[in-house]
């Protein structure tokens, strides 16, 4: 008996010790390396905070470019192909699209309403419906959205919501446990753990790109869910899956909040991003060595690390550094830079009108200079939406007589013209829009929304071609910005 105890005594502190430190992972604090670790705290706090999003694009009625085909034209159009009408071999059609529903995920980020999600989540949606953890519903409407980084803003109108805590995505950790929480395939509510596999990832899919990489199963409808630490705090916005199948199958990638609070900030206030341009095209600088050597050539730039910069544009901060093409950037405001990823989120954090210090090396002998970031405008000034009033016009559809008369399927007819852009730029009653920056108009919501991509685009103009009653064509430049 007395061998029994004690070869049982050391097994029952063994799970003593297993139970304790459960309990210790339950308040929050941080796991003794090679223990046990329990999740359920983390799930607990996590779950309430992400929510289901329904998307419903309506039907509409679509203007497409279609390839023509001679033996119908001649049937229904003898003269079609030999006067133009097939346009160069295509010609326009009328379709009606269908109606379009699909799900993600989202993270309530405040008591009041505002959820984070993905971009391509809510991107073209006419109605979004958003369901709690506690299965009630709300309808939500977009603040903003972010395709440069995939993130967007929503709102539902309700009080004393579930907020989840938001942690800094700086602080975790390679090989640090996480949750992935959200409602893939259709399964809501689900939780699924791994751990930080690698941190500032890009993967080419967006403009900007510092991903956090976990094997924690990520599949579709988890856009725009949650991934989170074993406290249950918001590290990251669950964005992407890495699949040759469409399914899971090894690794998900997350846009850190470190990236979210900016975006999220800067939607809330001016309802875009203000984005912070250092003006270099490049990449890392292991890259650039091993594609030199796959091409005989041995080449030393001083390091093994950082950003090598094959082009400097003008008017970015990186021109005025006095940085030139060759150059490796190794640092920013004395943090350390060791690819093209680390640049891009340190630089996504700030707006044009900071001050930063970068450090270069330039013939191999290291440079610090202090530059103002600006806008790919080249200014600091705020950027903002621009809306169709400051056109200074009013728009109707084309009619049906017009479509006939002047043989086009499709168009927005300038009615009046007031103070505004239009009038400075010499465009007059009765002109007929029919592109716009090479985009389709056949309403008046197609001109709003390339007057807004536009106006916060590096050349905010609207080159513009159209057609006057008469059936004279015409073409404007239409600055956005004044002089």
């Amino acid at each position: 008996m007395k061998k029994l105890l004690n070869f049982l005594l050391p097994a029952v502190c063994l799970v003593a010790v297993a139970f304790s430190v459960a309990a210790f992972n339950k308040a929050g604090a941080a796991t003794p390396a090679g223990q046990p670790v329990d999740l359920t705290y983390a799930a607990e706090k996590a779950l309430p905070s992400v929510v289901h999003i329904k998307y419903v694009q309506n039907s509409k009625v679509k203007t497409v470019d279609v390839q023509s085909d001679p033996f119908s034209d001649f049937f229904f159009d003898p003269f079609g192909g030999f006067f133009g009408r097939g346009n160069g071999g295509t010609q326009k059609r009328q379709i009606q699209t269908p109606r379009k529903t699909a799900t993600g995920s989202g993270v309530i980020i405040s008591t009041d309403g505002y959820i984070v999600t993905n971009n391509h989540v809510v991107d073209g949606a006419d109605e979004l419906t958003v369901t709690l953890n506690d299965n009630k519903e709300y309808s939500a409407r977009i603040i903003g959205a972010d395709k440069t980084t995939d993130l967007a803003l929503i709102k539902i109108d309700g009080k004393n919501l579930p907020a989840i805590t938001i942690a800094n995505s700086d602080d975790i950790k390679i090989g640090e446990w996480v949750l992935a929480v959200g409602n893939p395939l259709g399964l809501n509510n689900t939780v699924t753990a791994g751990i930080v596999s690698a941190k500032a990832r890009s993967l080419g899919a967006n403009s900007v790109e510092s991903f956090i990489q976990t094997d924690a199963a990520i599949n579709a409808g988890n856009s725009g869910g949650a991934l989170v630490n074993t406290r249950g705090e918001l590290v990251g916005i669950n964005a992407m899956l890495y699949s040759q199948t469409g399914s899971y199958s090894g690794y998900g990638f997350a846009i850190p909040t470190t990236i979210m609070n900016k975006v999220v900030e800067d939607l809330k206030k001016y309802g875009t991003v203000q984005r912070a341009w250092i003006g270099v095209q490049g990449g890392n600088v292991k890259d650039y060595v091993d594609s030199q050597k796959d091409q005989g050539k041995e080449v030393d730039l001083g390091t093994m690390e950082g950003v090598y910069v094959s082009k400097v544009l003008e008017d970015g901060a990186a021109a005025d550094a006095g940085i030139a093409d060759g150059d490796v950037i190794t640092a920013v405001n004395g943090e350390k830079v060791t690819k093209m990823a680390e640049l891009q989120e340190i630089i996504a954090r700030k707006r044009p009108g900071d001050k930063i210090s970068i450090t270069y090396l330039h013939n191999k002998k290291e440079v610090t200079k202090t530059v103002t970031l600006k806008n790919e405008q080249g200014t600091v000034s705020v950027v903002k939406h621009a809306d169709i009033d400051v056109l200074g016009a009013n728009f109707r559809p084309v009619t049906d007589s017009q479509k006939k008369q002047l043989d086009i399927s499709y168009g927005l007819e300038v009615l009046k013209v007031n103070d505004g852009k239009f009038k400075s730029a010499g465009v007059n009653r009765g002109f007929i829009i029919q592109k716009v920056n090479d985009q389709t108009i056949s309403s008046i919501e197609d001109l709003q929304k390339v007057v807004k991509d536009a106006s916060t685009s590096k050349e905010p103009v609207l080159y513009i071609q159209g057609i006057y009653p008469t059936g004279k064509k015409a073409y404007f430049a239409v600055p956005l910005q004044d002089n």
